[in-house]
């Protein structure tokens, strides 16, 4: 048995125990009954408020809390990353915007390497651990049923040498090749003569789960963050189309895409 499976045993374990079904624990604990089986049959992780939200019902201590942060550190991927995957994979529909890097589910495996070998605390082995751990999350794009994915980049990200000239025009015309040939994935520029936008604030991601419930992914630095309250989810929501606003069209964008590919000699 993992250290996850353990965890969620003994979330399972602590309501049974106290003869409660899920819709009854829910509400003990302020969650639906479908988020408690989601939880508890593994396809949708227990985040910090989760668990916190168990420990104060529950009276434990912060029993579970301490359990989770010891199976963040058991865990290579971080917690936040392991919960933001899972929605990753159910999303029916992905709206992405990247700043400054080409987004991960449509990096080529030299761009992905470029970007890993950037950060220099990282040993060789590490980086092609990431690399190939990117590059499998790719497959929900090659599946029978793959989301929607819609892309804005900044113009500055078809610009930015990463990996060298040749990974780049790789990477470029890999793009260009999406846009013209995969009916479920659109990517879209922000050219540079928009100025300040509002996506200049940083880059997110909102997953469209199925039920129509979104789930937003802000990343930074040192730790992404998982966003489900509704009201920061809508703030994020307008951020996307302010930031659509300024983007080029779909056929605008490939021809930017080719045209910045071309030059990368």
């Amino acid at each position: 048995m993992t250290a996850a499976e353990i965890l969620l045993d003994e979330l399972r374990h602590a309501r049974t125990s106290r003869g409660m079904n899920q819709d009854e624990f829910g509400k003990t604990i302020s969650y639906s009954g479908t988020h408690i089986s989601a939880v508890e049959t593994g396809t949708r992780p227990p985040t910090d408020d989760y668990v916190a939200a168990v420990d104060k019902a529950l009276k434990t201590g912060g029993m579970f809390a301490r359990l989770l942060e010891r199976l963040s550190e058991l865990d290579a991927a971080p917690l936040w990353l392991r919960e933001w995957i899972t929605f990753e994979q159910q999303a029916r529909a992905l709206r992405w915007y990247e700043v400054a890097w080409v987004p991960g589910l449509l990096q080529t495996e030299g761009y992905a390497r470029g970007v890993f070998t950037s950060d220099g605390r990282l040993s060789a082995q590490e980086v092609e651990n990431r690399v190939a751990k990117r590059l499998a999350r790719q497959g929900i794009l090659a599946g029978e049923d793959p989301p929607q994915l819609i892309a804005i980049v900044d113009d500055a990200v078809l610009r930015r040498p990463v990996g060298g000239a040749a990974v780049m025009r790789e990477q470029l015309f890999h793009l260009a090749h999406l846009n013209q040939d995969s009916r479920r994935v659109r990517i879209h520029v922000v050219p540079s003569g928009v100025g300040a936008y509002a996506g200049l604030d940083g880059p997110f991601v909102i997953a469209t789960l199925p039920g129509l419930v979104d789930v937003c992914y802000l990343d930074n630095r040192l730790q992404g963050q998982v966003i489900e309250r509704s009201s920061e989810i809508a703030v994020v929501r307008e951020q996307w189309e302010a930031t659509l606003a300024e983007a080029l069209t779909l056929q605008q964008s490939t021809e930017l895409i080719l045209e910045v590919a071309k030059s990368w000699t």
